[in-house]
């Protein structure tokens, strides 16, 4: 078992039916795929995979469908964060279940006046009900989403507390600070960035990869992000090309690169963005994937 997610995670985009739930067929090939092109992981149901709109038995069914199609428990971290603790606590413990260990998990969210140590109790109280050494959690500081932080030295203090359970964090803020924040107050902590224009920095202040979304369309790119900075043009490049709210574009691009028009679905409250931008944009993407690659 690993104790740490490590090098490139893919924050999987969820593919949509025609009845609003999850497409598992086009799920599982779309997550193999990536596999394939050198991704060393998924990440399924975080916010890419617009976690929070489906509920923990989707949630649950699309990853047993993972492992059906033969992808290793090792290589799936679920995101399990939910509103209501003992919902996590659930899914969590049901993922582990599954033979999973590792789970990105977002501290509550809807109430944003919380302390820094309601939110460490709010932790603990998943942890501990969970109750499994075989946990892994990876803690997903999104602020700017779900409202709520992932203090760092509430962090430092769980990782001394409950050792390599509190395995690390995804820090998806965009702010370098608060990566460099997560390093000084919990070192042992594998610290992975969200924004893919920072894995090269981020790597050589110790961080340990990277779980993000625009590896689902340009895997090839957030991988150069590893051999150092002379990705980063490229891969600025290519985040230019997100216009708008990132998940619906995210999905037209989809539906390009893929053909299946079937991507272009989000669930609502989102909305569908124009099949033509995500064409323009997926030609963009291409010819920087094809420049990398001469």
């Amino acid at each position: 078992m690993s104790d740490q997610i490590t090098g490139l995670w893919v924050a999987l985009a969820t593919p949509l039916d025609a009845a609003g739930g999850v497409d598992h067929a086009e799920f599982t090939s779309h997550a193999k795929s990536l596999l394939a092109a050198g991704c060393d992981g998924v990440v399924p149901f975080g916010t890419t995979g617009e976690g929070p709109s489906f509920s923990c038995a989707e949630r649950l069914a699309a990853t047993e469908a993972l492992l059906a199609a033969g992808i290793a428990p090792g290589q799936i971290a679920l995101g399990t964060g939910c509103a209501a603790i003992p919902e996590t606590v659930g899914l969590t413990r049901d993922a582990l279940s599954l033979g999973l260990t590792h789970a990105m998990v977002l501290p509550p969210f809807y109430f944003r006046d919380v302390t820094e140590q309601g939110i460490e109790d709010a932790f603990a109280m998943i942890i501990d009900g969970v109750g499994s050494d075989r946990l892994r959690m990876t803690a997903y500081h999104i602020p700017q989403v779900s409202g709520v932080p992932v203090p760092a030295a509430a962090l430092g203090r769980l990782r001394a507390r409950y050792g390599a359970v509190v395995a690390g964090v995804k820090d998806s803020t965009g702010d370098f600070n608060s990566f460099l924040a997560f390093r000084a107050a919990a070192p042992d902590v594998g610290a992975l960035v969200g924004d893919e224009r920072q894995i090269a920095r981020a790597l050589a202040a110790g961080g340990v990869g990277t779980i993000c979304g625009m590896a689902n369309l340009v895997p090839s790119l957030v991988r150069a992000m590893f051999q150092g900075e002379a990705g980063t043009a490229a891969m600025t490049a290519a985040c230019a090309q997100i216009t708008g709210p990132f998940l619906p574009i995210l999905k037209a691009i989809l539906a390009a690169q893929t053909g299946h028009a079937g991507w272009r679905a989000v669930r609502p409250a989102w909305r569908p963005a124009d099949a033509a931008d995500g064409a323009r944009a997926a030609a963009a993407l291409a010819a920087l994937t094809r420049a990398q690659a001469a």
